[in-house]
């Protein structure tokens, strides 16, 4: 599913990932109006990402769903999830589930077959949320990896393993030292590398990336010469603070090895002066448009 992430990039030359981590506070006061309860509410913020979709699925390559704006909303929530999945899918964009899961590997599998694969129940399989990716937490180790390994090489799948991630507090953690003198997201991008090493495509990237943040270059630069077969999640571009010229070092000399989410920047732009005027849809584009530009404008072009 990697490679074909890649090629969708140098198609549209756009390296960007639209996250839709979608509030119902995002949402005009249009669409809030009247709403009463949880279902009122998923199915606006249905509306709201369908049309969204609609607007830049033939500029952009991909998008992000982030499960925990739709798990507040109870089970509406889960089908808004799954619904703005299922759509997504259905107008070409590659769907990332932004899950964050893992646990001891039984539990694991379960949910790689939920996100990734298929369950089985009396002989029959099907599949209960059909994205291309899942995010996950490596941090249990190579038996919470395995099940999910396991599932995307059954299934073209892909996988996203939290290596540095965008929080300001992410080194409390990921930034100590260890005995060997590597720090702690040295080690784990060096397990995702291993746990990739059988899935390299023929883009040379393997079905196992990382996720990298944006505002924090000097790991993410550290990262990718180290990681010369792990394609990169890149979160933290514009509202959390960084730059195109920050998360330039997360790219190849080809302009490949990463894609680039912005949430709020793309699904709450119509509130930003910029695009005054607009409606949600348009300004959500209008903001795509600015965005490729700015990423292009440091990365030059994307492909051999």
């Amino acid at each position: 599913m990697i490679d074909k992430l890649i090629e969708k990039i140098i198609a549209l030359q756009n390296p960007t990932c639209v996250g839709l981590d979608t509030d119902f506070n995002y949402l005009p006061e249009e669409m809030k109006a009247g709403v009463n309860g949880f279902e009122e509410a998923a199915k606006r913020i249905t509306e709201f990402n369908k049309n969204i979709i609609d607007s830049v699925c033939d500029i952009v390559p991909s998008v992000k769903v982030q499960i925990a704006y739709y798990e507040m909303y109870g089970e509406s929530g889960i089908k808004a999830f799954n619904d703005t999945v299922n759509y997504a899918k259905d107008k070409g964009l590659i769907v990332i589930a932004d899950c964050k899961r893992n646990d001891i590997g039984s539990t694991a599998s379960c949910y790689a077959k939920a996100y990734l694969g298929e369950t089985e129940i009396y002989g029959k399989s099907s599949g209960a949320f059909k994205a291309d990716m899942l995010t996950v937490n490596g941090y249990l180790g190579s038996d919470g990896i395995e099940p999910f390994v396991k599932e995307i090489k059954a299934h073209d799948k892909s996988i996203f393993v939290l290596v540095k991630t965008s929080n300001p507090s992410s080194g409390e953690l990921q930034n100590l030292k260890l005995e060997s003198g590597e720090y702690v997201y040295e080690r784990m991008g060096k397990l995702v590398e291993k746990w990739g090493a059988d899935t390299i495509g023929k883009n040379g990237y393997s079905e196992v990336g990382a996720v990298v943040g944006a505002t924090h270059p000097e790991e993410a630069e550290n990262l990718r010469k180290l990681l010369k077969n792990t394609f990169f999640l890149i979160p933290g571009y514009g509202a959390q603070g960084g730059s195109a010229q920050m998360l330039k070092v997360c790219f190849d000399k080809n302009g490949l090895g990463g894609v680039v989410n912005s949430s709020r920047g793309i699904i709450c732009a119509y509130k930003n002066s910029a695009y005054a005027g607009m409606n949600y849809s348009a300004a959500a584009r209008a903001a795509c448009i600015v965005m490729q530009k700015d990423l292009s404008s440091v990365i030059g072009k994307m492909g051999r």
